[in-house]
């Protein structure tokens, strides 16, 4: 039984993950305004999580998981959902229809409340963004297509892998735009989180080194004797 059954279908894509995450907080912590242990009781495995998906479980699941990278202040989630991105969009590369954990990667939970409120913070700050989608250039998010998005994906996910300053936010960014333009058939979408992913991906990797240099330069020249 998928999340949506016996129940009309949310609209957007937060709605839809908001449905399927929101079963499975503890009603202690859905009454609670406060208190030190709150999200810290329900978790989700992913393995449960991308069995309650639908057909567009590539989508949700990219975007449930990026979601905590492209919103700032958000800690530890990042490093949790970061290999599992990379799982899907390599998956996605290689043409699977469906998506399929490793079963390490199936029994790793992930907090419930703490996801849902990084939803509600992106439903608050760029819930506006989801309006506006909707089918667009059908060619462009169809089965071919999506292994060309999914292998362009790859570059993004890896950055986020990355655990260092700057590697995530953006790319995040780019991924869940692009997660919800193959949930709402939006090749607009797509496109533009694949060009805001890739293009700091390429910006981190040509400035990166130069930085670096002019950085180690300025050190060196700032302790060198007169």
């Amino acid at each position: 039984m998928t999340a949506f059954e016996g129940s009309a279908t949310p609209h957007g894509a937060l709605a839809k993950i908001e449905a399927i995450l929101l079963p499975h907080l503890h009603p202690q912590e859905a009454t609670a305004d406060a208190g030190a242990g709150r999200g810290q009781k329900a978790t989700i495995s992913l393995g449960a999580l991308s069995d309650l998906m639908e057909e567009r479980a590539f989508g949700l699941l990219l975007l449930v998981l990026a979601l905590p990278c492209c919103l700032p202040f958000v800690y530890i989630l990042p490093q949790l959902v970061a290999l599992p991105m990379v799982v899907l969009a390599a998956q996605m590369a290689s043409g699977r229809r469906a998506p399929w954990l490793p079963e390490t990667l199936r029994k790793r939970h992930l907090p419930v409340a703490a996801l849902l409120d990084v939803v509600q913070r992106a439903k608050r700050y760029g819930g506006w963004l989801e309006r506006f989608a909707h089918p667009r250039i059908p060619a462009f998010t169809g089965d071919r297509a999506t292994r060309i998005i999914g292998a362009l994906l790859i570059v993004p996910c890896l950055s986020i892998l990355v655990p260092l300053p700057l590697t995530n936010t953006v790319p995040g960014i780019g991924v869940a735009l692009t997660a919800i333009g193959l949930i709402e058939r939006d090749a607009l979408f797509v496109v533009s989180g694949l060009l805001i992913a890739l293009a700091w991906v390429a910006i981190l990797v040509i400035g990166g080194p130069a930085l670096i240099y002019y950085l180690v330069n300025f050190l060196l020249s700032t302790s060198a004797p007169a």
